[in-house]
């Protein structure tokens, strides 16, 4: 659309034109004699690029590129780096601290938040990770992959093999709320009372075939050796596990299943059982964490539950809802994704070295 200024100084030209006076042209379109001869003079010198407004100086800049430069410098800082008591910063502290030291005489929060994103910058958000600390990070978590890729040792699985992604799913509490949920009306989400009573906890314990997007779990008072081996016996008693040739079962290295102790003891029930450990501290490849983030969302939050046996049996009813409905994750993260982000995560550390060194 185009601007109305730009219409009223066209149709200026277009009245001269049509051989219309300045005293016409002032009645026709509503402005000052003063304008008109304005526009047609410039018109008559550049043509149409004498219709568009000149450059113009603005207001001098209160500050040099340098003083903003430092302040963006001091927000990619810790604010203890700066000697300020800090964890993090905001837009009004680093203004407050860009005064005390010296770097401007006075700045507003809205002048430092107004830099900032002009390049993205947010050191008042933060998120948290894991640097991969195992030596065999790469090896555990390619043959995770692959495993979710229908591939093992190098060779594709068969239709009678199957993997199961498991783990458990700690401290299920049954928090009775001292007032009932009041449910979500016209305008208004649902309310859950703040105060509750508690009603124990229990572990729930899953375990999901990748492929075929089956959920089996079980609820325990507590998580252990036993409590695991009871979830392999429920699933490997049944078909098609049973008889299948070989079923890899993808788990973390929780106390339950860990090391070769964990492998041995499985292999020894069931010798069509093979164990796979995700890399420490990398459940994040260990698709049973989905299903679990699922049931946080759709089963266990907000809790509101009188007893742990309505939170086991809303477990139970999910479960034959969910086996019902779902289908495989669209798991999209390859052993190519793996090799590019321990690539970038070596470059960074090098990188960091270097600026150590110097």
């Amino acid at each position: 659309m185009t601007p109305h200024r730009d219409r009223v100084r066209a149709r200026i030209v277009l009245e001269a034109a049509a051989g219309h006076a300045n005293a016409a042209i002032v009645r026709r379109c509503g402005v000052c004699e003063d304008t008109v001869r304005k526009w047609r003079a410039r018109f008559a010198v550049d043509g149409l690029h004498g219709l568009d407004d000149r450059p113009r100086s603005g207001r001098p800049p209160r500050f040099t590129p340098v003083q903003v430069a430092e302040i963006k410098a001091l927000a990619c800082q810790l604010p203890t780096q700066a000697g300020v008591p800090l964890s993090r910063w905001s837009s009004a502290e680093l203004a407050q601290h860009a005064v005390e030291a010296g770097v401007v005489e006075a700045v507003s929060a809205s002048t430092v938040r107004r830099w900032l994103r002009s390049d993205a910058i947010k050191p008042w958000q933060y998120r948290s990770w894991i640097f991969p600390r195992d030596p065999d990070f790469r090896t555990k978590a390619a043959r995770v992959l692959d495993l979710y890729a229908r591939i093992y040792d190098g060779k594709p699985l068969g239709g009678d093999e199957y993997v199961i992604s498991s783990d458990e799913k700690t401290s299920i509490q049954a928090r009775c709320r001292c007032h009932p949920t009041l449910p979500p009306g016209k305008a208004r989400m649902m309310r859950v009372n703040h105060d509750y009573d508690r009603g124990g906890a229990l572990a729930y314990l899953a375990a999901y075939d990748v492929h075929h997007a089956r959920l089996f779990g079980r609820c325990e008072p507590s998580t252990g050796i036993e409590p695991f081996m009871a979830l392999v016996e429920q699933v490997m008693t049944q078909e098609p596990y049973a008889s299948a040739t070989r079923v890899f079962w993808v788990v973390d290295n929780g106390s339950s299943h860990r090391g070769q102790a964990a492998i041995d003891r499985l292999t020894r029930r069931f010798p069509n059982a093979v164990m796979v450990h995700t890399p420490v501290h990398a459940s994040w490849t260990n698709q049973i964490e989905v299903v679990f983030s699922v049931v946080q969302r759709k089963v266990v939050s907000p809790n509101d539950f009188t007893t742990l046996d309505q939170v086991e049996g809303r477990l139970v009813e999910f479960e034959r809802r969910y086996n019902a409905t779902a289908r495989p994750f669209r798991w999209k993260f390859t052993t190519d994704d793996l090799d590019d982000l321990l690539t970038r995560i070596e470059r960074h550390q090098q990188n960091n070295d270097l600026a150590l060194a110097a």
